[in-house]
């Protein structure tokens, strides 16, 4: 089933993944995107120009909170797919504006998307909304019906559990024209590619320790990530399955855990590989054992704790942070292969290949900026 015809609104399409969606999208020969967010960057705005699609594009900014906006993005869509939300894994956001954003947001948008009769949803969740639990417990090659103890956690982990669980549970409501909304949820691994923000903290932080990699994860704690470019794949041929009236009965109301062909890495190890070629290293091994981490992490939290009516502190580092770099984490997508056909766009080679020349054209202009800011 193709998305000729259709009209589709984008949230959080200024962010990583979200303008990998869109530009996606832009090739799929759609009568409209619609792209929203709170701002976009002009390096976001010519991504889009330059693709020189004959799909209308229509840039939307404006806040997810904002009802009247709501209303007006989804006015005549058919398709919304709901990448927009805060991620925050040090406690950097206040939980009210994180629960604020992620899941009254959330619901804001699927109210105006019933009320306007939208006929699909797509939510970009998170690997969060499983785990890694408190206890660290590993699950390896998990799938959508592996049992896990989720215990509550940290603040954005369950935002998402909660805004996850509200599209879904409104899968199947009856619209006007007598259809029935159709939703699905899709956990990402953790995201990597060109334009990612988190590596390219960690690539700034390397240039200031000689191009080496700092180790918060140990090498045994194997994580399976994904291709932005394949994450962002995977929620187009699920809007193209929803339309297939055999598939999108599969699918409807479900969670997928989307993952690719990159094999399987520490954290830390993972940032080396993708960078190696270019003459960074990795730290052996961690600075201090594991448990010393975990209570310098605890002193770190008390400090804050201690120092909050007078300063906002945070750590670089807590304990929930050490776990997801320290658990085994890993999980198969053959089950959104069989439901919805995902099959990933790149090899593990492209994927390495294109973030690999983005982090060589990043490494001089940062390498130039980061050691003048140095003196």
């Amino acid at each position: 089933m193709s998305l000729a015809g259709v009209k589709c609104l984008v949230t959080g399409a200024g962010g990583f993944l979200g303008q990998t969606i869109v530009c996606q999208l832009l090739g799929e020969n759609l009568a409209e995107v619609r792209a929203l967010d709170k701002a976009f960057s002009s390096e976001t705005l010519q991504r889009f120009a330059d693709l020189k699609s004959t799909t209308l594009l229509t840039i939307m900014k404006g806040d997810i909170r904002d009802t009247s906006f709501l209303r007006k993005a989804v006015h005549g869509i058919s398709l919304v797919i709901h990448s927009a939300c805060i991620i925050d894994f040090l406690g950097e956001v206040e939980k009210r504006v994180l629960w604020d954003i992620n899941v009254a947001g959330t619901q804001l948008l699927l109210e105006m998307s019933l009320l306007h009769d939208v006929k699909y949803f797509i939510y970009t969740s998170s690997l969060e909304v499983t785990g890694p639990n408190r206890k660290g417990d590993p699950i390896y090659d998990g799938d959508e019906d592996s049992i896990y103890q989720v215990t509550n956690g940290f603040p954005y982990a369950e935002t998402k559990r909660e805004a996850e669980k509200a599209v879904l549970e409104l899968d199947g409501l009856p619209l006007k024209d007598g259809s029935s909304f159709v939703t699905c949820a899709l956990r990402s691994m953790y995201l990597y590619g060109e334009g990612s923000s988190f590596l390219l903290k960690h690539v700034d932080e390397a240039i200031l320790n000689n191009k080496v990699f700092s180790r918060m994860s140990q090498k045994e704690a194997l994580v399976n990530p994904v291709y932005v470019g394949n994450a962002a794949w995977a929620h187009v041929q699920a809007a193209k399955a929803m339309r297939n009236p055999e598939k999108g009965k599969q699918i409807r109301g479900r969670f997928y855990y989307i993952a690719d062909d990159t094999p399987h890495f520490s954290y830390a190890d993972f940032n080396h590989e993708l960078a190696k070629e270019l003459g960074f290293g990795v730290e052996p091994k961690l600075a201090m054992p594991l448990t010393m981490l975990y209570c310098y992490a605890l002193l770190l939290e008390i400090v804050s704790f201690l120092l909050r009516p007078f300063v906002r502190y945070v750590p670089s580092f807590n304990r929930h942070l050490l776990t997801l770099l320290n658990t085994p984490f890993t999980f198969s997508f053959k089950k959104a292969q069989r439901d919805f056909g995902y099959k990933p766009r790149y090899s593990w080679e492209e994927a390495k290949q294109r973030t690999g020349r983005w982090i060589a054209e990043v490494t001089l202009e940062r390498a130039a900026s980061l050691k003048s800011r140095k003196v």
